[in-house]
């Protein structure tokens, strides 16, 4: 027995040796840190059009498997061309780690499209792109109409969209990487920059596998709920994706309305609010530290915030006569949690008109653009500036303000018995700088494109928090195919700037800018 397991031993590290080899040691490809992890995200799309393909083969509805397969098919042999003629070299600085993460979201919305307009049923492939840029950054705004009559195939591959950006492919990305002796942690520093970085483990590939682990248990829970609501398998398994991703994307028009159903809407608006709280937390329960939730702050605040603004936003419907009481408290909760955690669902219907929070009176849709901009817990999956940043702005406006009027003072900003430092400080303060600023330009120019004030800067907001729905004509019961092309694709730029919270893509710009200027320079020198 000592001798085959010393043998097993032993044909492991041959193979081990034999894939570093194959995949890094390769002297006839080019080194590239960015192309290499692009490649690995591209074949785990693979996996998820495959399951596409394999619903639409079995559904009567449509014939859109050759659409599906032909999308699975160039999305394999592009991450195989780069995983193969590419390598990785044993240290990433920022730059590329910063680059790899935007390349990689974006090359996944190209071929994450490829499907979709192979299907025929978005026409363009402008139109195909934003509806895969709306997915993989877990958006839910959509130019699908009518969506009902789709192929069951190419809708599910919309919901699976979702599920992959909730968590992010970078997450799974390096659960390889350190197989191959490159680490990781870098990446998902990238992915899901919050204050500081709160490891599950201490290697990257056991973090990242349980935190994958933990998203598939919450899918399948959420799965098991929408079944014993009532819903078909197919009906539950779409929703659960797009629920526990905090995507908004549904295979009807009226989304959840389409059910016109509490039980459902319960159970979607528990699934949005666990989607949006911190898989650190979730994970330290799990693991028997349950309390982990009551002496989390930014938790804390984060169920405040949602239960102050279902009870606003009712009593306003209601004492305006927009519904009943009970239907107005419905409609709060559906609402708020929907934006509260950039859900993006609607629940909205012939039956229930009260449910398109865009008919609400003005001093509730007031009280929802600041849960737009706010989203759910750092580390969840949903988008928006997340709860604890906004926690640490006030208390950094606080000090400041107690520092003006007590210039000796030392105050310092504390999360529970934690001060922060000022680097973190500046960076989120930047972070938020950044935001408002990308909200307003947005908003001038999505106007200057012929959209009322409300529309555009509900929508610029909407794209940068990855919410989905906006106010205006662009609400719960409308799409996005109010906004004309020119517009569509600064909303698409939105998506992917608020998915990778700004700095991956300016971090990115800035980078070929200053290349560009120094290349100008040896040009001018010569």
């Amino acid at each position: 027995m000592t001798a085959v397991l010393s043998a097993g031993r032993r044909a492991r590290a041959v193979a081990k040796r034999a894939v570093h080899q194959l995949l890094v040691d390769r002297p006839w490809n080019v080194t590239s840190r960015v192309w290499f992890v692009v490649g690995l995200g591209l074949l785990f799309l693979v996996p998820g059009m495959l399951i596409a393909t394999l619903v639409e083969w079995g559904s009567s509805t449509s014939n859109h498997e050759a659409a599906l397969g032909m999308g699975a098919l160039a999305t394999l042999a592009a991450g195989t061309l780069l995983v193969t003629f590419t390598r990785l070299d044993d240290d990433m600085p920022p730059v590329s780690v910063f680059a790899a993460v935007a390349w990689m979201w974006i090359c996944s919305s190209f071929f994450g499209a490829l499907p979709l307009w192979f299907s025929g049923e978005l026409g363009s492939f402008d139109k195909a792109l934003f509806e895969a840029v709306s997915g993989i950054t877990a958006t839910g705004s959509t130019v699908l109409s009518p969506i009902e009559g789709t192929g069951r195939g190419v809708l599910m591959w919309r919901q699976i969209m979702q599920w992959y950006g909730g968590m992010g492919m970078v997450v799974l990305a390096v659960t390889i990487l350190p197989f191959l002796g490159v680490g990781g942690l870098s990446l998902i520093t990238a992915e899901a920059p919050g204050p500081t970085t709160d490891r599950l483990a201490h290697r990257v590939s056991s973090t990242a596998r349980r935190l994958w682990g933990l998203y598939g248990g919450i899918t399948a829970a959420i799965a098991v709920a929408l079944l014993i609501a009532g819903l078909s398998l197919y009906d539950a398994v779409a929703h659960a994706f797009t629920t526990a991703g905090t995507g908004g994307f549904s295979p009807y028009d009226h989304s959840i309305g389409h059910f016109d159903s509490i039980a459902v809407e319960a159970v979607i608006v528990v699934g949005m609010l666990v989607g949006g709280v911190s898989f650190t937390l979730h994970w330290r329960a799990v693991s028997g530290s349950p309390r982990a939730y009551g002496r989390s702050s930014e938790f804390r605040t984060y169920l405040i915030v949602i239960f102050a603004a279902v009870v606003l936003t009712s009593l306003l419907n209601w004492l305006n006569d927009l519904s009943s009481l009970s239907n107005s408290l419905r409609n709060g909760i559906f609402g708020v949690v929907t934006l509260g955690t950039s859900g993006g669902f609607g629940n909205a219907s012939d039956a229930n008109p009260g449910g398109d929070f865009a008919a609400w009176t003005p001093g509730a849709q007031a009280l929802l653009l600041p849960l737009m901009v706010l989203g759910g817990m750092t580390g969840s999956t949903a988008g928006g500036l997340k709860v604890l940043r906004a926690q640490v702005m006030a208390k950094y406006m606080r000090v400041g303000l107690l520092r003006v009027k007590h210039p000796q003072v030392v105050a310092r900003v504390k999360l529970g018995q934690m001060a922060v430092s000022e680097p973190v400080l500046q960076r989120v303060a930047g972070l938020v700088a950044l935001y408002a600023l990308s909200a307003l330009l947005a908003t001038l120019v999505l106007a200057a494109l012929g959209e009322d004030l409300t529309t555009s800067s509900s929508a610029a907001i909407s794209a940068l928090s990855n919410m989905g729905p906006a106010l205006g004509d662009a609400g719960p019961t409308s799409n996005f195919l109010v906004f004309d092309r020119p517009a569509r694709a600064v909303l698409m730029a939105l998506m992917l700037i608020g998915r990778l919270e700004f700095f991956a893509i300016f971090l990115v710009l800035v980078s070929a800018f200053e290349r560009t200027r120094r290349v100008s320079r040896v040009r001018l020198r010569r």
